[in-house]
């Protein structure tokens, strides 16, 4: 009995911003159509980050390139390692290897000869048809490429008469003995819980959830394996401040700690940028230090006018009315509430515009619910902001959408530290 044949895919993982683009995409969702229509094509699937070695993983990560009967490799959001890694590929394998990119995917010239097949995000997800449609073209690539093994590398294409390499020991053309788990490769891990994806998902649960602790550990774990991965950085910082433990204070100062290593001061990343202001800004709250919140107002601005989205946005108003209730130069509270308001003007555009990207699913309708509810409450709060006389009616429509009751009272103490912004500084306004 033949064993199973195996499918390698190459790409990130987690939330990972298209520099090119400015867009953040989810690739863990891409993953999870990837994986199911391996799946569905009766391979075994396995992504790069779940490799598990004793050694130099430069070992095991080439016995795969190598031994894989399938190789996909997502080169969305520019990803170096995924690149480099196809690069192998095409180097030692002639055949069975596919290629994707999200469809705003800029690549070098070297790369306009590939066939890249073409997929697209909305926001962080992918709608429900898209993702069907991958879905199928994938299964049909997969039959046919493993049926006919034609030549698809541009290295044995560009030079016929190059014979692949194969391993000592191994029979000629016996991809089965190299890799994934072949006598050659790399033991599979034994215990579930060892897997990347695996405690990655674990992480994403517990985040979900709200049990922050839990996501604490789990992303401690994971920075074990990466410990370098600006996601995962970004992520340890979110779990740490959101645990307050072992006190508020302390998991701010913790947190702030960590982000350091992303260098946020001089980074050129909204999700970097987004945090950093939000443990300054919470820092704010607990110190009553005014650099924290100018630190926080500065980080908000470079990533709103990077990233031009509404949880940005809201946060940069939020903190630019709480600075001009400490200004002592009335001119300085005016221009803080002046570029409150003008940038409260420009979320009912943005927040528009996010709400109508967002993926949607078989049925039509939007597929994240929570999701869609923080941004309408964004728009609400600009409204109250603005002073607008459609704030109550979009108030009381925002709340009869909320998925979890919470959520509601979120928005109501948000509402009231508006009220109280507008107070402090302009009774007229209230």
């Amino acid at each position: 009995m033949s064993a199973k044949k195996q499918c390698f895919v190459l790409m990130g993982f987690g939330e990972k911003v298209d520099y090119r683009t400015n867009r953040s995409l989810d690739l863990d969702k891409t993953y999870k159509i990837i994986r199911a229509a391996v799946e569905q094509a009766g391979i075994e699937c396995i992504r790069a980050d779940d490799v598990v070695h004793s050694g130099p993983i430069d070992k095991p990560m080439y016995e795969n390139l190598l031994g894989a009967d399938v190789a996909i490799a997502d080169l969305s959001t520019s990803n170096e390692n995924a690149i480099y890694e196809l690069g192998v590929r095409h180097a030692l394998k002639p055949h069975t290897t596919i290629v994707l990119a999200e469809k705003q995917f800029k690549f070098p010239f070297d790369l306009n000869h590939l066939l890249i097949r073409s997929y697209e995000h909305l926001g962080t997800g992918i709608d429900f048809e898209e993702a069907e449609r991958l879905k199928r073209e994938l299964v049909t690539a997969l039959t046919t490429i493993v049926g006919k093994q034609e030549v698809d590398s541009p290295v044995y294409t560009s030079l016929p008469g190059l014979q692949p390499p194969s391993v000592a020991g191994t029979p000629e053309g016996s991809d089965a003995q190299v890799g994934l788990g072949g006598a050659a490769g790399y033991a599979m891990p034994p215990p579930e819980m060892e897997k990347f994806s695996t405690l990655l998902e674990a992480f994403r649960e517990a985040k979900a959830s709200g049990d922050f602790s839990l996501a604490r550990k789990y992303v401690e774990k994971l920075r074990e394996i990466k410990r370098y991965d600006p996601y995962l950085i970004q992520q340890h910082a979110l779990a740490t401040y959101k645990s307050k433990q072992p006190t508020v204070r302390e998991s701010l100062k913790e947190a702030h700690g960590i982000l350091q290593e992303l260098k946020p001061e001089a980074s050129g990343d909204p999700e970097t940028l987004g945090l950093w202001g939000a443990v300054h800004e919470r820092l704010w709250d607990e110190t009553r230090d005014r650099s924290a919140l100018d630190e926080s107002i500065a980080a908000y601005e470079r990533g709103f006018y990077m990233k031009r989205d509404h949880y940005t946005g809201i946060n940069y108003v939020f903190t630019l009315n709480e600075r001009a209730t400490q200004q002592t130069d009335p001119d300085e509270a005016i221009a803080d509430r002046v570029n409150a308001r003008r940038v409260a003007r420009q979320l009912l555009t943005i927040c528009a515009a996010e709400i109508d990207a967002m993926p949607k699913d078989e049925t039509g309708t939007k597929q994240d619910k929570e999701d869609l509810y923080w941004r309408r409450a964004t728009r609400v709060e600009a409204l109250a902001v603005l002073g607008d006389p459609g704030f109550a009616e979009a108030r009381d429509g925002l709340y009869a959408t909320a998925p979890e009751p919470w959520m509601e009272q979120s928005t109501e103490d948000q509402l009231a530290a508006i009220a109280r912004q507008k107070a402090a500084t302009d009774p007229s306004l209230v």
